[in-house]
């Protein structure tokens, strides 16, 4: 009885290992060519513009866009207490301000980055920092903001905005921050 287990498992993983294969050889990558001077060219080569003619519109940077960094006076950085990510009533008026910039500016968009001090380990630490991200992304849906505005990441204790083992650099790196891009 034991053969014949034994015989039937390594057949099983035999077909396993077979019906995992696959026919494509990763040396047969088609390659497509990017360089300048086939944009806009109307062969293939030339990407999504190629296809109709066009050739791609340079990049215009307005440098008196007052809105480049979101709404004046509203803070970016919102602070959490020691292994939390409930957001402070004192920065919900800033989130609500955020969220009348983006609900008029419905091409804006932004990215929260949630941050912990250095105790704890990497993953609770990533973990938290993304709750804290998600709760300001919540803050600003219930506020009508959408969501194709909106990303929410974590780092961690990987990028502290302080150094140091005091209370007052702990409570400067948990944080969520605001980036407009």
């Amino acid at each position: 009885m034991k053969r014949i287990l034994s015989a039937l498992s390594v057949l099983t993983l035999s077909l396993v290992l077979v019906a995992c294969g696959s026919s494509v050889k990763l040396s047969d990558v088609p390659v497509e060519d990017r360089s300048a001077g086939a944009v806009g060219t109307g062969g293939a080569a030339g990407g999504d513009n190629g296809a109709s003619g066009r050739a791609v519109a340079p990049v215009e940077i307005n440098t008196t866009n007052t809105t480049a960094a979101g709404p004046v006076g509203a803070a970016r950085v919102f602070y959490f207490d020691y292994d939390s990510f409930t957001i402070k009533p004192e920065f919900q008026g800033a989130i609500e301000m955020h969220a009348r910039f983006l609900t008029t500016n419905k091409n804006r968009k932004i990215a929260i980055e949630g941050h912990t001090d250095e105790r704890g380990g990497r993953e609770y630490n990533l973990a938290l920092g993304q709750k804290r991200s998600e709760a300001v992304r919540r803050s600003l849906a219930l506020l009508g903001v959408a969501e194709t505005q909106v990303e929410a990441v974590s780092f961690g204790k990987e990028k502290p905005a302080m150094t140091g083992d005091t209370e007052e650099a702990f409570a400067k790196n948990r944080r969520a921050e605001i980036n407009y891009r």
